[in-house]
Formats: structure tokens, C-alpha cells, sequence
């Protein structure tokens, strides 16, 4: 047990839980692709470098989606030329990663060149997400991520298969196990490194989180390649990290300043806040390497560039201190 410094929980481990945990940071993509008002390039790069200098790791910098689908992002080959040079494959001895996500082989020649070494897909676990999102079936949507992740993989790029839909649709209902286990299975055995768990709208909860993660380990699918990605519409998001970090989950997503939501899934409110996971990871004496005092700092600057405050219940605690 340690003594906790100004600003910051105390550090109390509990038994059976990772030593270290790899936040990826989702708030220059997912964050920002529902605002109504544009933000400037510049803006969008100066929060990604705030990121950067706050201790993040992993930031997905944006997407190479057609414009007309979602218009925030409509900046991206401007955009990535500013920040490519934070990446650790630059050389800038950081260890500092900039996925961005790609939804074909159109938008993975976009960014391959101009030198994205880390991509993203966006595949859904049910029938009527993957229409409202792709316009295609489950299946026609897999094999149109196959030769996609095919070629980022001859390209030796590090290849995320996000996986939305994890536990609830809106149209659907509660989605079954076994029709996630059997999607994370396709998009790993087309070459995916990694998956993240989506729940895009906000309704798993903790057990179900467990069950989902034991039927996976079940089918061979390691803890080590799986990450999960928790919305807060129903005050459950930091739970659901529990219960997966039980499990031996290392990798949670989280969105600066709890920015962001889903377009295709409007009851979808906001990701998990950073700062809340930073939070409750500290006073677990979990090691995350951000500095939670410049990532408040961060969230309140992109507050004030949108003219509102941030959502995020530990920015809002710790801002209201100083």
C-alpha cells in the first residue's frame, strides 16, 4: 500500500489482477467522429500529441473511411502527416504506436501511404449492425476485411479487428456467446493480431463480460490477443473492466475525456473516460505510465475547444480542485 499523492487514489493491489495494463487511447478517432462542429486539423493533431505527452502508448490517430461517412474525419491525409512523426517506427524512441482505421483496401492504400504501420477493421457481431454499418451481411463483411488484413500482414503492418456488438444490439437484442466466439475466431484466423470487444451500446455487464471471456479462452482464443472496449451508458463501463481484468485482459480501450459514442448506434453514449479507468487502475497499484494530472489537463483543453465539459466524472472532480 502506498500513500496516495495529491490528486491521486490510494494504491491498494488487490490478488489475481495484471501488473500492467495498456490503455489504447480512441479519442482522436472514436472521440471525435460524432461532433457536429469540425475541428481543426491542427486542433486534432495538437490533442494527439497532449496524448502522447501524457503518457499514452497507443492512440488511434483516425480513419481512412470515405468522408461522406463520417465528415470529422474527412482530414485524414492531412491529419496523419502531422503526428507521424511521434510514431516509434520513426525513431522517435517513445514506443509510441498510431493505428487508424481502415474499412477496405481503398482506405488501407490510403494509409499505407502514407506510412500507418498499425491498422484497424471494423467487423459486427450481429446481422443488422453489420447492415446499418457496412450495408453487408456478417460473412460479406469478413471477406471483404480478408484481403485487407492479408495485405497489411505482407506489408508487416500490426493488424487490431475491432468487433462491435459484443453484447447488445439495438435492433437484436442480447446477442448470443457463441456468435461473438465464432466472428473473434474469423477475423483471428484471417491474421487479425489483436480483437477489442465492443459494446457499443453500453449494456453488458459483468457477468456476461466473464462468461464472454471464458467461452473465448474456451475456443482457443488467447487473453493475450483480446482487449475490450466498454461504453458507459448504463454506469457499467469500470465494472466491466473488472471483471476483465480478472481474466487477464490487459488491453482496455478508453476515450480522453470520455469523448465519443457510435453514428450507427444512437442510444450508444460515450466511451469509458481515461481518466476514470486511469483512476480506478492506480488505486488497484496498477502500472498504466500516463501522467493523470497532464491527461486531466488534456481533456479540459479539448473541453474548451468544444465548448462544453468534459463528461468524464474524475476530470471534472480533479479540474474542480485547482
Amino acid at each position: 500500500m502506498t500513500t496516495p499523492a495529491l490528486g491521486l487514489p490510494m494504491a491498494v493491489p488487490a490478488d489475481g489482477l495484471p501488473a500492467r495494463v495498456r490503455i489504447h487511447e480512441v479519442g482522436a478517432r472514436d472521440g471525435l467522429q460524432n461532433e457536429q462542429v469540425t475541428v481543426p486539423t491542427e486542433t486534432k493533431a495538437e490533442f494527439i500529441r497532449r496524448l502522447a505527452a501524457a503518457g499514452l502508448t497507443s492512440i488511434e490517430a483516425t480513419s481512412f473511411v470515405h468522408p461522406r461517412w463520417v465528415p470529422q474525419l474527412a482530414d485524414a491525409e492531412q491529419l496523419f502527416p502531422l503526428v507521424r512523426e511521434l510514431a516509434d517506427d520513426n525513431l522517435s524512441g517513445k514506443g509510441l504506436h498510431l493505428p487508424v482505421l481502415v474499412p477496405n483496401e481503398r482506405g488501407l492504400d490510403r494509409a499505407l501511404g502514407l506510412g500507418a504501420t498499425r491498422i484497424a477493421v471494423f467487423a459486427s457481431a450481429t446481422e443488422s449492425f453489420a447492415k446499418a454499418n457496412l450495408n453487408r451481411t456478417v460473412d460479406e463483411a469478413l471477406a471483404m476485411f480478408e484481403p485487407v488484413v492479408a495485405r497489411a500482414r505482407a506489408q508487416d503492418a500490426h493488424v487490431r479487428g475491432y468487433l462491435s456488438m459484443c453484447f447488445g444490439d439495438p435492433w437484436e437484442g442480447p446477442v448470443p456467446v457463441s456468435q461473438v466466439v465464432r466472428v473473434c475466431r474469423a477475423l483471428l484466423d484471417m491474421g487479425c493480431d489483436e480483437l477489442s470487444l465492443g459494446d457499443t451500446i453500453g449494456v453488458a455487464t459483468p457477468g456476461h463480460v466473464s462468461r464472454l471471456l471464458g467461452a473465448l479462452a474456451e475456443a482457443g482464443i488467447p487473453v493475450a490477443a483480446t482487449g475490450v472496449h466498454f461504453h458507459d451508458t448504463y454506469g457499467q463501463a469500470l465494472a466491466n473492466t473488472l471483471a476483465a481484468l480478472q481474466h487477464g485482459v490487459t488491453t482496455v480501450d478508453a476515450s480522453a475525456g470520455g469523448l465519443g459514442g457510435c453514428p450507427y448506434a444512437k442510444s450508444a453514449t460515450g466511451n469509458l473516460a481515461t481518466e476514470d479507468l486511469v483512476w480506478m487502475l492506480t488505486g488497484l497499484g496498477i502500472d498504466t505510465g500516463v501522467d493523470l494530472g497532464l491527461l486531466t489537463a488534456t481533456s479540459v483543453w479539448m473541453a474548451e475547444q468544444l465548448g462544453r465539459p468534459s463528461p468524464s466524472r474524475t476530470v471534472r472532480a480533479l479540474s474542480h480542485k485547482e
